[in-house]
């Protein structure tokens, strides 16, 4: 027998499972501990650390434009960035991190007539591009680290072409009329989580953290890869679990580890806030004749 869960009880879920998980996080780790490894904080590296952020939106958006314009929704290049920053709005403050996409697919529908399935299927072609360029840096960055797989280590690095491979042999089945992106997408979803990478290079810089940063770098791309599950609310509390567990298995120091991950979640809310303008003006995101801005 199939057991279905309403919206609201699912919603509730993912809040319990954010506290619990940010509960756990720190009965292990002294909030103390991850204030004292802020204290020195210096401000001068948290401006480029928000530029960064925001040049791997703005890829991410351009990326998602391309997909959908070869779905046939010629959606202009202003209005796709507004629709971008209200949709990354809600992906932080609605549970999962899916009420942005949801979104998209509801206004794109009624706007351009295109199947909410068709657009369904593009949203998750792009989110698997992020992915796949996640998990390819991961690799490289892995073998910085020490880390041992066993037996597997040195056969980790096959995962990056088998992955690549794999995902163009996904796109050409089941989204054949997005095959001629897989090149020009990687490459912006490689930009996309280059800039990221850059953006916590710097909050480390700016927190003091000395020694070798690749440590923090390879566990701050395992955390983004668990962000992306639809558990918690906007991904709190996965990122802060996955650096606390890690930071001990690299020898790690957790505060800074924790402390990262919190600055991250804060410059991605003070930027996905600016979303909430066309919140409150929806009347910003009315299509005129001409969608090619």
């Amino acid at each position: 027998m199939k057991i279905k869960v309403s919206g609201p009880v699912k919603a509730l879920l993912k809040l319990g499972f954010t506290i619990a998980a940010l509960w756990f996080v720190f009965s292990k780790i002294p909030f103390k501990e991850v204030l004292d490894s802020l204290q020195g904080l210096s401000p001068w590296p948290l401006f480029p650390a928000v530029i960064a952020f925001i040049l791997s939106k703005y890829l991410s958006a351009v990326r998602l434009r391309r997909f959908f314009q070869a779905t046939g929704i010629p959606i202009g290049a202003v209005f796709n960035l507004k629709l971008y920053l209200l949709g990354m709005f809600y992906n932080l403050f609605l549970p999962g991190g899916i009420g942005g996409d949801g979104y998209k697919i509801y206004l794109l529908n009624r706007r351009f007539g295109v199947r909410a399935t068709r657009i369904l299927w593009t949203v998750l072609a792009d989110r698997a591009s992020g992915l796949l360029a996640l998990l390819v840096l991961g690799v490289g960055l892995y073998y910085l680290t020490p880390l041992r797989a066993g037996a597997f280590h040195g056969w980790i690095w096959f995962l990056a072409p088998l992955a690549l491979a794999a995902a163009y042999l996904l796109l050409w089945k089941l989204l054949p009329s997005l095959r001629l992106l897989y090149v020009p997408t990687t490459l912006y979803s490689l930009g996309v989580q280059v800039a990221q990478i850059l953006s916590a290079w710097l909050i480390l810089t700016a927190i003091g953290s000395g020694g070798n940063p690749t440590g923090y770098l390879f566990l701050f791309l395992v955390s983004s890869i668990v962000a992306m599950l639809p558990i918690t609310v906007g991904g709190v509390g996965t990122r802060e679990l996955t650096f606390l567990l890690g930071s001990g298995m690299l020898g790690l120091d957790t505060g800074v580890a924790v402390g990262l991950s919190l600055m991250f979640y804060l410059i991605s809310l003070l930027v996905s806030f600016c979303g909430i303008y066309y919140l409150l003006r929806p009347g910003e995101l009315r299509l005129g004749p001409d969608t090619s801005d």
